[in-house]
């Protein structure tokens, strides 16, 4: 528990700092071109050591500033205060950027350490990013169930546990739009995509008869309270799973057998980078062998460098089935992409709904 404390402070004073930062330089457009970058990134996911080095190594400083939801970036980038030069965010949001002409094309071919992500990632990315011209993977995984085995006596492999009223007050969702519809879809045999009015009302109307056994609506914090077993199940990201087995070994992760999401989260250099040449050079840094096994054991998300992969032992994949899913599971899981503004305000206005009911 100590360690998720530390590196939460730690996130907090990087923040702090950063706002600082921006304060103080915002209005200095010359010196900021040239020596810095602005990164915008989910938090606690990349190992500020690697930004040290990086500032080290080349003399362009980072600043460095964290949000929670892709719906969150993007209302904080479109405010148009801070000029970012790279967001990381998830597969969705990036379609969205890139259909409202809000990325700029990457020169991947001149990069030097891009050939390592393996080729299986740059083909998924084309399902938001068709020709690979806008983004560069980074990490990737699932979405599923981490449950405790000293609460449960048995696999709870359906989403159908989340509204088994044995656990109320043992549930946690995800505070997210986009995550949270995918039980009631996937349930109803749907598509995590659909647009469909009717559809999402149905979803909706689930998850409003769901909403008296939930204990909360979390990001972050969903590790935290599952390690610390404030609750049996909860809706997470593969990665915090791992991360929460890690700190108790009650904990599992089943991704459910009726289907569930497989995300990809990639860096964008957005339209209001100032520093496209110090924007390349961070994302070819951060694919480099020896930096991207920093940051994979420093996340510990599924990465898609095969210089990190090469060098885990078939042992350590088949003992963690959150990072290194096997394919019988990817097969039942699909990808978000963007569904349009109209659909994007429906599913707005339903979550508006579902938190106020």
């Amino acid at each position: 528990m100590k360690h998720i404390f530390i590196k939460k402070l730690a996130a907090v004073f990087l923040c702090l700092s950063l706002s600082l930062n921006l304060v103080a330089c915002g209005n200095n457009t010359e010196a900021k071109e040239e020596n810095q970058i602005i990164v915008f990134n989910y938090g606690d996911y990349i190992d500020r050591d690697v930004l040290e080095q990086f500032e080290k190594e080349t003399g362009i400083k980072v600043l460095y500033e964290e949000f929670l939801t892709p719906e969150a970036m993007y209302t904080k980038y479109k405010n148009g205060t801070v000029k970012y030069d790279l967001i990381c965010c998830s597969d969705y949001m990036l379609d969205k950027m890139i259909k409202d002409g809000e990325a700029r094309e990457i020169d991947i071919d001149s990069m030097e350490y891009t050939s390592n992500i393996d080729n299986d990632f740059w083909q998924v990315s084309k399902s938001f990013d068709a020709q690979n011209k806008y983004t560069v993977p980074y990490f990737w995984g699932t979405v599923g169930i981490l449950y405790n085995t000293s609460m449960l006596d048995f696999v709870p492999d359906s989403w159908e546990f989340l509204w088994d009223k044995r656990f109320k007050n043992n549930i946690i969702m995800q505070n997210s739009v986009r995550d949270s519809f995918i039980p009631p879809l996937v349930l109803d045999g749907k598509s995590i995509n659909t647009t469909d009015e009717k559809v999402l009302r149905k979803a909706l109307k689930r998850l409003e008869e769901q909403k008296e056994l939930v204990q909360s609506y979390l990001v972050d914090e969903v590790r935290d309270d599952m390690a610390n077993e404030q609750a049996a199940l909860a809706v997470i990201y593969s990665g915090e799973a791992s991360l929460a087995s890690e700190y108790n070994e009650d904990l599992e992760y089943v991704v459910p057998k009726e289907g569930s999401n497989i995300w990809m989260d990639s860096w964008i250099i957005p339209r209001s980078s100032s520093n496209y040449e110090g924007a390349v050079k961070f994302l070819d840094f951060l694919c480099r062998d020896d930096i991207a096994q920093k940051n994979f054991e420093y996340v510990y998300y599924s990465t898609p460098n095969k210089a990190v992969l090469d060098n885990i032992d078939d042992e350590e994949k088949e003992e963690d089935n959150a990072i290194f899913p096997d394919n019988d599971i990817l097969k039942r899981c699909e990808m978000f992409t963007y569904p349009g503004e109209e659909a994007e305000k429906l599913y707005n206005r339903l979550w508006k709904e579902l938190k106020v009911y």
